[in-house]
């Protein structure tokens, strides 16, 4: 089994180095995601002022980065890899393409390993993401793709610290309360980042279930817009 994760690690690592590296642009974005975002920039007004202050933490981190001619990459957490910090990594993804923002490399992890939920793909699904079964099991691996001629992006659930995910130089930027709580020092990060949503998991088997995924999804769309929206080329 490790030695099957390893192979899915290395081979995921070089999938998504070459998605990193390339310049991706809102042209190259699915129409679908591209309208999805033009809806959500309406509601970036909206973000109270607190919380903005929050995310600027990410947008300092990537400028310095990028000033120092450096990578700069960001590793979403929550505590079981599996709902919000899958769809951080994926709408910081689509935002830097969107804004043509190059040099930041989004990853995801958690404290815990379990399954990139099925209502979180759902949610990412409905706003334009392709999202298909690469490598089935308990815990699958997806391939996540932003664009017909972009490369996938590999999905899954991982410690934050497993591979393909980078094991220093990374800002944690903790998507939840319990995994901030729970892992006080995140090793080999050189950053670290708070902006907690609320899970929602605790809606599961509701009537609520669908708005609550779809609802998470449009704020962390939103706020992922914010951030690499102060990161945009003039």
């Amino acid at each position: 089994m490790k030695s099957l994760m390893l192979i899915i690690g290395i081979s995921s690592l070089i999938i998504l180095s070459s998605f990193q590296s390339s310049k991706t642009t809102k042209m190259q974005l699915y129409p679908a995601i591209v309208a999805y975002i033009q809806t959500a920039e309406k509601g970036i007004a909206a973000i109270p002022a607190e919380r903005k202050t929050q995310l600027d933490s990410i947008t300092t981190y990537v400028k310095q980065k990028i000033n120092k001619g450096q990578i700069a990459n960001l590793i979403f957490i929550c505590t079981h890899n599996s709902r919000r910090s899958h769809t951080a990594q994926l709408w910081a993804a689509a935002a830097a393409a969107y804004y043509g923002v190059d040099g930041v490399a989004n990853y995801s992890g958690g404290t815990e390993i379990t399954a990139f939920n099925l209502s979180a793909i759902k949610a990412l699904t409905d706003a334009g993401f392709s999202i298909e079964v690469a490598t089935p099991g308990k815990n699958p691996v997806f391939e996540v793709k932003l664009g017909n001629n972009l490369p996938a992006i590999p999905a899954f659930s991982k410690k934050y610290m497993d591979e393909p995910n980078p094991a220093k130089d990374f800002a944690a930027v903790m998507t939840c309360s319990h995994a901030d709580e729970s892992c006080p020092f995140v090793a080999g990060a050189d950053g670290r980042i708070a902006i907690p949503y609320e899970d929602p998991k605790a809606f599961d088997g509701t009537p609520r279930q669908d708005a609550a995924y779809k609802e998470r999804c449009l704020q962390i769309a939103t706020e992922m817009l914010y951030v690499f929206g102060q990161l945009k080329k003039n």
